[in-house]
This record gives structure tokens, C-alpha cells and sequence, in this order.
């Protein structure tokens, strides 16, 4: 069915824009608030000096939090944020335990700010970074060259031979989760990553869902990196999109410049966002991502877009 959204779709505008350049919690929303902005993504950079003023302006009603991107706000130990200090599905168990952890403390804080999803990467495979080296031929226009096509032929065999074993500490990983998340009432969401060495792939990924099949682990898609993974011959970021779109608590939404240059306001890249409606429209929560230090500018032309393209979908 086709019609238009009752503009119930609110836009988040992720903390990672302006995080860095902000000394208070206060001053770091107000900014948001003064683009237009009426819900925010905490990122996995929110340092614990920023947590109270964040707290405040969460308190007083001015804002609202959408989701919160693990590992938030950045754990005291470590010397700055980072999506990936602990993986989920590390082969090591001492990292993997703590990544459990830290992600526990992560859905408490969501709770107590009153988000509705937790973001998560889930890790590596370990093997050689091919994909560095394709984004690198790709730059160079070498992407239909017999090399870039056997580098990637060798990427995709050796993460499929490596990565079983890995898959099985994520699962162990989220059975451990599932009480914490339950309990909090928060699902946590795996989000696609750009890289093929990630973990998980699309189909990965649907089996993963199909195992759990719990309201408690969904799936974030992030349109830069699909977009990212299709530029370099991985996936039809369409396709599985909406193969997908069931399983969605969210999105990060960004623009990409081929090949790899993700993080970008629409319109400023190569992504047709009215193929992705249907997907949007499975979402429950959309999220800006855009690049920190982006002008203000691009981000609200970016917002606009996005309300114009995707304006004329509602759901079935």
C-alpha cells in the first residue's frame, strides 16, 4: 500500500557529530536541539564527564533518547570510545567475558535513559584486512582488474573457512545477554559493518536472528555500510535490505562517495534512498550518522532530503 507517512517518523541525530567538541552534556544537546532535533543516538565516544548534563536535558523533556551505541558512555578504563574495545565474538575468552560485560553495562544505561535499541558491532574475523587493499585498487579505478577480483575471491574464502568459530562465541554471547536485555526491555541490535572481515554477514546475520528468534536480538542496518559493501562487489545492498527489513530495530542513515567514503549527508554520495523505503518503513528508529564536524548545513539539507524521499511511504 502506498500513501504518506503520518510524519510519526522523528529523526535521531547521532552524539558522534559533535561529541568531541563539547565539554559539558548541556552544551552537546543543545546544539542538536538547535538544528531541529528532537531525539539523539548517544555514541559510543559520550565520555563520563558528559553523562550528567546529558542526563539533565533527558530529565527536563527537551530531548529524547532514541538508542544507545555500544560501548556508552565510554568505559573509565579506556583511553578514548571505541565501538569495538571488546569483541563479542572474540576466540578469546577473557575479551569475550568482558565484552559481555561492558555491553551489560551498556543496556543498564540505556534503561536508566530511556533508549529503545543498543547498537552493537560484534567483531572480526581474524585474518589479513583484504578489504583495505580492494577499497584501495577500487580508489585507484581498478576494480574490474583479474586482481581485485582474485583479492576478493581470497577474502571470501578465507573468512568463510576462519569464521564458524567465531559465530559460535557471538551466539554464546548473546544467550549470555538475553536475561540482561529482557530484563531491560531493550533489544539489542546488530549493526552491518563495511568490511567483509566483519562479523556478521547478511547471511550470518539471518541465521543468527532465526536461531534467537527473540524480540530481543534484532539486526541495525547502516545504509553507508551496505552501501560501502556493495560499491565493492560483496552484496546487493537492496536486496538484503529488504530480505532483511523484517528484523530491523533501526538504521543509521548516511551518504556514500565511491567507494568507501561513508559518513556523508544525503544528497552528497551515491545512494538512491527511495529504493530503501520499504526498509524505512520496517524500521522503528532513524538515525543521522553523519561524519564529526560535518557542517550544520549539510546536516539539516541531509534531514530534509530524507523527509522529501521518503515522505510518500507508509506501511502495508
Amino acid at each position: 500500500m502506498r500513501g504518506s507517512f503520518v510524519f510519526s517518523m522523528e529523526f535521531s541525530l547521532s552524539t558522534r557529530w559533535n561529541t568531541y567538541r563539547h565539554n559539558t552534556g548541556e552544551s552537546l544537546i543543545d546544539e542538536i536541539l538547535e538544528l531541529g532535533f528532537s531525539r539523539v543516538e548517544l555514541g559510543y565516544d559520550l565520555r563520563q564527564s558528559l553523562v550528567p548534563g546529558v542526563r539533565d536535558r533527558l530529565e527536563s523533556g527537551q530531548i529524547t533518547c532514541s538508542s544507545v551505541h555500544n560501548y556508552c558512555p565510554v568505559p573509565i578504563m579506556a583511553p578514548q570510545g571505541h565501538p569495538e574495545l571488546f569483541s563479542l565474538s572474540s576466540l578469546d575468552e577473557q575479551e569475550r567475558k568482558s565484552a559481555v560485560r561492558h555491553t551489560g553495562n551498556t543496556i543498564a544505561f540505556a534503561a536508566e535513559v530511556g533508549a529503545e535499541a543498543v547498537v552493537a558491532h560484534a567483531g572480526n574475523v581474524r585474518t589479513r584486512r583484504h578489504t583495505r587493499k580492494l577499497i584501495a585498487l577500487a580508489e585507484d579505478g581498478k576494480q574490474h582488474d583479474a586482481k581485485y577480483e582474485k583479492l576478493k575471491l581470497k577474502l571470501l574464502m578465507e573468512r568463510e573457512k576462519k569464521a564458524p568459530p567465531y559465530i559460535d562465541q557471538l551466539c554464546r554471547s548473546l544467550e549470555e545477554l538475553l536475561p540482561v536485555l529482557g530484563d531491560a526491555a531493550i533489544p539489542i541490535a546488530l549493526e552491518n559493518l563495511p568490511s567483509w572481515e566483519a562479523i556478521p554477514t547478511e547471511p550470518e546475520l539471518e541465521t543468527i536472528l532465526a536461531k534467537f528468534d527473540s524480540p530481543w536480538i534484532r539486526y541495525w542496518h547502516d545504509m553507508g555500510h551496505g552501501q560501502v559493501r556493495q560499491n565493492l562487489g560483496f552484496i546487493s545492498h537492496q536486496r538484503w535490505a529488504d530480505k532483511l527489513a523484517p528484523h530491523l530495530a533501526g538504521m543509521h542513515i548516511h551518504d556514500v562517495q565511491p567507494p568507501a567514503g561513508d559518513h556523508q549527508m544525503p544528497p552528497r554520495g551515491n545512494i538512491n534512498f527511495s529504493d530503501f523505503r520499504n526498509a524505512a518503513n520496517h524500521a522503528k528508529l532513524w538515525v543521522l550518522e553523519p561524519r564529526p564536524g560535518t557542517p550544520a548545513e549539510y546536516v539539516v539539507e541531509g534531514l530534509n532530503h530524507l523527509k522529501s524521499v521518503w515522505s510518500d511511504t507508509c506501511a502495508s
